[in-house]
């Protein structure tokens, strides 16, 4: 345990000593109470340890009531008092399960959540045990029920805006996933162009992970791994297509140290994280960055060539380039996933795209202007061929290249500001649009004569699940069954 130090002012700092967790943290109210087990102990009067120490009852009582810190002489002075050590009373291990339901019960009276209930203090240490173990359980149901609430389509807006900020700071690209990526690859001897299946598989099994495929894994879930016998559970489905990315996405967890989060942005947080890594490590930043600066040269730079050089999907290709587009070759990009229906599931720009927002700042949710090249794509009869346009908006002209992905359901546009284009494959195209938005004249407000004509006479029926209304299912981990998850652990734990 680390020594207690000075502060300026003679007060013990408590962030000096280590937390052992979140239930056992060195605190005033923590030392307060060990004093008063010590003195107990002893067979002292407050007025007897307050003589012994020159300080008046009440100050040693305010003391251990936790309701104020203690200098170091002062502490000193009461541990030899007490005929103990210091370290004895900065320890922050609750001396019995009595004293730890009670420093659990005092410390949840006073956070915010508490006091935001507007309920009275309760006086804990005059608590029988029973009526304690009650307050804290009850104490606890609240905090999760809290919790569960949180996670709303409210929440998951405002965590996606929190995240998109982060990542616009970062300019979307992160060194130590780069760093963690490069020492997988140099683990299996990557050296350069695509990275194989069987190098994939090679770093599950230096992670000391075995890989079973298998047809009965639970709905809700993507892949599971039992890390008490290091083994990683995938769909049979993966087998038919390329399973290298829902593998590196499963192994991300243990290879970034995750636990199981506590809260959805925290959930949000490790899966962007985990895409990150499994992309930086199929288009290596060793590999993928001299191509780059290679294409920008000779003005040819494509999301495709990216692609195609590394086999993967085009959705994966994109987010890699705006990860280093900026970072390796001083371009502010923007990137949109759009679904059919015009609503933004995906966005991140650093160039000043204006993208529509809700009053909390989320764009998720949002429709994109119908002008954006992430929605004209949409009518383009031809889907093979890369479909390029200049939009022009209030903040400025921007060209972009977009795909519709297999399935026909969503949109992919990467793109820059005009004044970048000269470094991009497709900037000779002739496709030019408009948006006014977020003028609501632009493409959201139906025209005056139209309105006039229709608005007391329609009534449409919208095509829209009910599920839209529900929350997002409960659990830090939103959707998964957990009863599904450990039954499918017990079938296979043979």
């Amino acid at each position: 345990m680390n020594q207690p130090t000075e502060t300026e002012g003679g007060a013990l700092n408590s962030v000096g000593a280590e937390v052992e967790s979140e239930d056992q943290q060195t605190d005033p109210l923590s030392i307060g109470r060990r004093i008063r087990f010590f003195r107990k102990k002893r067979g002292l009067t407050l007025n007897e340890l307050g003589q012994e120490v020159g300080r008046a009852a009440s100050q040693i009582s305010t003391i251990e009531n936790g309701k104020r810190e203690t200098s170091v002489t002062l502490l000193a002075a009461i541990a030899k008092a007490l005929k103990t050590d210091v370290s004895e009373l900065i320890d922050p291990a609750p001396i019995d399960e009595r004293q730890a339901l009670e420093l659990e019960a005092e410390r949840n009276q006073a956070s915010p959540m508490y006091s935001a209930l507007g309920l009275p203090q309760v006086r804990i240490k005059s608590l029988p045990a029973d009526a304690l173990e009650a307050i804290v359980g009850l104490q606890r149901q609240l905090g999760e029920a809290l919790e569960r609430r949180a996670a709303t389509p409210e929440e998951a807006r405002r965590a996606n805006r929190e995240l998109r900020d982060r990542m616009r700071e970062k300019n979307n690209y992160f060194a130590d996933l780069e760093a963690t990526a490069a020492e997988l690859l140099d683990l299996v001897g990557y050296e350069s162009g695509t990275v194989s299946q069987r190098q994939t598989a090679l770093i599950a099994e230096k992670l000391g992970f075995s890989l079973h495929y298998v047809s009965d894994l639970p709905e809700s879930t993507r892949s599971i791994s039992d890390t008490a016998n290091k083994r990683l559970y995938l769909p049979n489905a993966d087998a038919a297509f390329d399973p290298r990315s829902h593998l590196l996405m499963s192994l991300a967890p243990h290879v970034l140290g995750y636990d199981s989060p506590k809260d959805f942005h925290e959930f949000l947080q490790q899966r962007v994280e985990a895409n990150y890594l499994a992309a930086a490590i199929l288009l290596p930043e060793s590999a993928a960055v001299p191509m780059l600066e290679e294409e920008k040269k000779k003005r040819v730079l494509s999301v495709e060539h990216l692609r195609d050089m590394f086999g993967v999907g085009y959705e994966m290709a994109a987010h890699r380039f705006t990860n280093l587009a900026t970072e390796h070759l001083g371009l502010p990009v923007h990137f949109m996933k759009v679904h059919n229906s015009g609503t933004i599931h995906k966005a991140y720009s650093n160039d000043g795209l204006p993208f529509p927002t809700d009053p909390l700042g989320a764009i998720e949710g949002q429709f994109a202007c119908k002008r954006f090249t992430s929605r004209t794509v949409f009518r383009v009869a031809d889907r093979f061929s890369p479909y390029y346009q200049y939009t022009d908006t209030p903040h400025g002209s921007f060209w972009c290249t977009a795909r519709v992905l297999p399935g026909g359901d969503f949109a992919i546009s990467v793109g820059v500001p005009f004044s970048h284009v000269r470094w991009f494959e497709g900037r000779e195209s002739p496709i030019r649009s408009q948006s006014g938005c977020p003028d609501p004249s632009c493409c959201r407000q139906a025209p005056d004569d139209l309105a006039e004509k229709w608005e007391d006479q329609a009534l449409p029926s919208a095509r829209m699940h009910a599920s839209l209304l529900a929350a997002v299912p409960p659990g830090a981990v939103p959707g998964v069954d957990d009863t599904e998850v450990y039954e499918f652990l017990e079938r296979h734990s043979g």
